[in-house]
């Protein structure tokens, strides 16, 4: 019988396609998994409304579930369980780390906008950093740059 372990464990290969270390598991958008005899239901939370690859991520966790020989696999995306950037497990944060982002700091429900310019730099861990912009390549990203290394990266933005 598959079970919500089963399911998890085989979304660890599903990776974001705009940081392919990470994987939806650890990213923390999979807010609900259904199973009813053979049929799954997965339910994911974007982390921005506007995510360019919420479809695209729908397709990859459709097909590898597919894969298990399920009678049916339903994804659908909704905004009834907020994501949060506390969502992102540990393993995640190091993923962010390995391809050069500096993960979002936790937080208790609240932050202060300065939370944004005291980033640690991925590179070299400095935090003698600068806050450049908080657009970066995706409305997930900010930019910054360090001093140390003179490295220019980007946070994976906080959320409340």
């Amino acid at each position: 019988m598959l079970s919500e372990e089963d399911i998890l464990e085989a979304l660890q290969d599903v990776k974001d396609p705009e940081i392919p270390t990470l994987s939806v598991v650890d990213l923390g958008i999979i807010t609900k998994i259904k199973i009813d005899n053979d049929a799954v239901e997965i339910t994911m939370t974007p982390t921005f409304s506007g995510c360019p690859a919420i479809k695209i991520l729908e397709t990859y966790v459709r097909e590898r579930i597919e894969k298990m020989e399920v009678k049916s696999v339903t994804v659908k995306t909704t905004f009834d369980t907020p994501w949060n950037s506390n969502k992102i497990s540990e393993k995640g944060r190091e993923a962010l780390l390995k391809h050069g982002l500096a993960p979002p700091p936790k937080h208790d429900g609240y932050f202060e906008l300065d939370v944004l310019s005291d980033v640690a730099c991925p590179f070299c861990s400095s935090r003698n950093t600068t806050f450049n912009s908080p657009f970066g390549a995706t409305l997930c990203r900010s930019i910054h740059y360090c001093k140390n290394c003179q490295q220019s990266f980007e946070q994976f933005k906080p959320v409340v």
